[in-house]
């Protein structure tokens, strides 16, 4: 079996903060006035709180949308947003967001790719990709391509991927990612896409740093206040344990069910905190950087063996890199950087 190369920076670091952890507690005392700042998924669950805490910290603010109406409905009660246009699985639309932006001169300070789907039923992107790989990796791999001179020039940059213990579903199954030869399954979809976030953040960090701009994998922890859950039923979420007999949610973050302010605290913490300034590259959880697990993962969130950690996997360097040159052939976009 050929060796490959693991994250050796996958170390907790103290931070200070845990699973119970707010995002306004992570941002307390941090000032963003003049930081310019794009959240995928903004106009919602996660995505929204972060964009509320980041831009009372004084940033500057871009959501980008498929649904404007929605979109500015329900971000209306948070002062000075900018909402765009965009949809993560119209590589058309990516570029022509991203040409605005650029366009306006602006540096892009944080990127936060928040948006993303779960679990759905088969469908396939414009291209004729799987839509959750579609979605949750190459959108948002097209994305930071295009807005790779953004955040050079901010001279300080953070790009920050939403994955989830979900990557414990799957790795990537390069011979077939998009399930031609292979029968469905929504959690090995969400898996592989949910690991392929991981795996960007490792090989952005190691080609990007040099540029000052780095790269972090959030998992945000499980979170069922928002719409991600729209495809689940009623009975695979009791049976992982998420909701009650009546249906109703169950917060307990020692066990990572958060709510969404405790949800959006590893994706803020990553993005300002000065306790990563010279650390990019891993897999965070709880407000901290995760230790690598052992294990071999699990098959569909009503798997009793799910736990926290990262699997090796899903901070390989090898595979990052493998998966680097899949994404550039699949999408056709290339990162105006190298391998170092």
């Amino acid at each position: 079996m050929i060796e490959t190369k693991i994250k050796t920076m996958q170390q907790p670091i103290h931070s200070g903060f845990n699973a119970y952890t707010t995002a306004e507690e992570v941002i307390k005392g941090i000032d963003l006035t003049g930081k310019i700042v794009i959240v995928t998924g903004g106009y919602s669950g996660l995505g929204k709180e972060t964009v509320r805490v980041i831009r009372n910290a004084g940033a500057t603010v871009i959501v980008p949308t498929r649904d404007i109406n929605k979109a500015t409905e329900t971000l209306k009660d948070i002062n000075g947003i900018e909402i765009e246009y965009m949809d993560l699985l119209n590589p058309t639309s990516i570029d022509a967001f991203a040409e605005k932006f650029l366009a306006s001169n602006r540096p892009l300070h944080l990127l936060i790719n928040s948006a993303g789907i779960m679990a759905n039923p088969f469908t396939k992107d414009t291209r004729g990709f799987e839509s959750q790989f579609a979605t949750n990796h190459l959108g948002h791999f097209q994305l930071t391509a295009k807005l790779f001179p953004a955040l050079e020039k901010a001279k300080g940059a953070r790009v920050v991927a939403l994955t989830s213990w979900g990557h414990h579903f799957s790795p990537i199954i390069f011979g077939d990612i998009n399930f031609e030869h292979r029968d469905y399954n929504k959690w090995k979809a969400y898996g592989q896409s949910k690991t392929a976030n991981s795996l960007f953040a490792v090989e952005l960090d190691k080609r990007a740093k040099s540029k000052n701009v780095r790269a972090y994998a959030v998992h945000p922890g499980g979170i069922l206040d928002t719409n991600l859950n729209k495809y689940l039923a009623k009975e695979e979420l009791q049976s992982a344990g998420v909701v009650d007999d009546e249906g109703n949610i169950i917060h307990d973050p020692s066990r990572n069910r958060k709510n969404i302010q405790q949800g959006a605290a590893t994706t803020v913490w990553c993005a300002v905190s000065p306790q990563l300034k010279n650390i990019g590259g891993v897999y965070c959880e709880n407000c901290d950087i995760a230790i690598v697990s052992d294990g071999e993962g699990a098959h569909s969130i009503t798997d009793k063996s799910i736990h926290d950690k990262v699997l090796a996997y899903a901070v390989d360097e090898d595979e990052a890199t493998r998966l680097w040159n899949v994404t550039e052939e699949m999408t056709g976009v290339k990162f105006p950087i190298s391998e170092k």
